[in-house]
């Protein structure tokens, strides 16, 4: 818990506290003088200037349990499973708090295709999705809540951490050389991970502690322990609650210590503890398998038309210009190309806002996602990039083998990835470090 000069004074906070005791003191009902006082809700947590409430953690205990049930994962006892779902609901608080105070929202549209994808994902359309939800007691309402909270922290990423990584020449020439020279890079990886993040700044006796207690899950784990139930005790990892599992990666998308670790060990073991610059580390090898170097990647053929913003042009100013541009384009036959020398701020205005066609990874991730979700031969509502405002029109798809070129965007994209992952979850660990938290779920 920290209160520093980035959060709200000490004054503010403890008239804070004082007012939400107030608050609680309020929601006691007033019953028959035999009977006592009953308590709606309480506070379990507060975070900077908002609130985690008990019935919210109940909420999200009781679905977590749901899940691990589904995927047969034996959870660990509730108030430790409480405490393991309190940490993640604070870390999210944060990062939600950050997106609101810099306005990054999502709007309605962008939701239902978000809840669309998970639904033809799990192989259902809409109405059978929702009913499937339900079954499982998960209310359809919270659950496109979290999915909208996701795609938050999703920009929200992309905006401080994704958008700053920079991949050189240098480092695609440097990791294709090693990729030749060591067959380890053409395996990936299906790994279990547990975290145990060290705060920023940790203490050598603050480090050991840690550490011991990575030991005690260690010998657990090989005491015959269910590896995703360790996961949901001890990990700080976001994906703890899922089992800890990583997912299918390459070599070159894992940090180095990861790949050392597991490329010498039988599918099923465990690695010792491992340390890093953000705490220590188990990784279980779940599988591995050789990569396809020889497969086909999917590009795109688009144009666009950028507004930058400036001290005389406003976000307001460069959307609205923008759907002006767009109805013109769709409603009133304008030329596309004429439109982009004319008003666009890119370079490629001259080409009549042609790129090209693209491969995945060559546009920054905001431009690529609504590229990817516009259908061929349609235009884009206007988007927000680091570059300023632009339209997108998807002119043609198509599967291409590029050969040496996919190697190298191939490199770039696994290298970009591997840093993203690395500075991201250091971001994290720094933005819950500065925040203020006050734990009551002991009260």
């Amino acid at each position: 818990m920290k209160l520093n000069d980035t959060n709200l004074p000490a004054r503010l906070t403890r008239n804070l506290v004082a007012a939400l005791i107030f608050l609680l003191a309020a929601l006691l009902v007033p019953l028959p003088a035999q009977s006592a006082p009953v308590l709606l809700d309480r506070i379990v947590a507060v975070v900077n200037s908002a609130v985690i409430t008990q019935s919210e953690l109940d909420q999200q205990t009781d679905q977590t349990l749901r899940q691990m049930a589904l995927r047969n994962t034996p959870p660990p006892a509730r108030d430790v499973l409480e405490k393991r779902i309190l940490e993640r609901m604070i870390t999210e608080k944060v990062l939600l708090q950050m997106a609101d105070e810099t306005n990054i929202r999502i709007d309605g549209d962008t939701l239902d295709r978000a809840v669309t994808r998970v639904a033809a994902q799990n192989k259902m359309d809409l109405p059978a999705f929702r009913a499937a939800l339900e079954k499982d007691g998960i209310n359809f309402e919270s659950f496109r809540n979290q999915i909208r909270q996701q795609l938050i922290i999703t920009r929200l990423r992309e905006r401080e951490v994704d958008n700053r990584i920079v991949v050189t020449d240098a480092e695609i020439d440097n990791f294709l050389a090693n990729q030749k020279q060591d067959p380890d890079h053409q395996i990936e990886y299906n790994l279990g991970h547990i975290l145990f993040l060290a705060p920023e700044g940790a203490s050598p006796d603050a480090l050991q502690k840690l550490k011991a207690k990575a030991e005690k899950a260690l010998a657990e784990l090989k005491g015959g322990a269910d590896f995703a139930q360790v996961s949901a005790t001890y990990s700080d990892a976001q994906n703890a609650l899922q089992g800890g599992s990583m997912g299918w990666r390459s070599a070159a998308k894992l940090p180095s210590l990861f790949v050392d670790a597991v490329k010498d060990i039988k599918i099923g073991d465990i690695s010792p503890v491992l340390q890093s610059a953000n705490g220590f580390h188990i990784i279980k090898l779940i599988d591995k398998r050789g990569i396809d170097t020889q497969q086909i990647v999917s590009q795109t053929h688009a144009r666009h038309i950028l507004i930058k913003t400036n001290e005389v042009v406003t976000d307001q100013d460069a959307y609205v210009r923008l759907m002006e541009l767009r109805d013109r384009l769709i409603n009133g036959g304008a030329d596309f190309a004429k439109l982009a020398k004319q008003y666009s701020n890119d370079l490629s205005a001259a080409q009549g806002g042609d790129l090209g066609w693209l491969n995945p990874g060559d546009t920054v991730p905001e431009f690529e996602r609504t590229m990817d979700a516009t259908p061929a031969g349609e235009i884009s509502k206007p988007i927000k990039t680091p570059f300023g405002w632009h339209i997108i029109q998807v002119l043609e798809r198509r599967e291409h083998d590029v050969g040496p070129e996919r190697q190298r965007m191939l490199a770039r994209q696994a290298i970009r990835e591997r840093k993203s992952e690395e500075a991201f979850d250091d971001w994290v660990r720094q933005a819950r470090d500065r925040a203020y938290v006050e734990y009551r779920l002991g009260e």
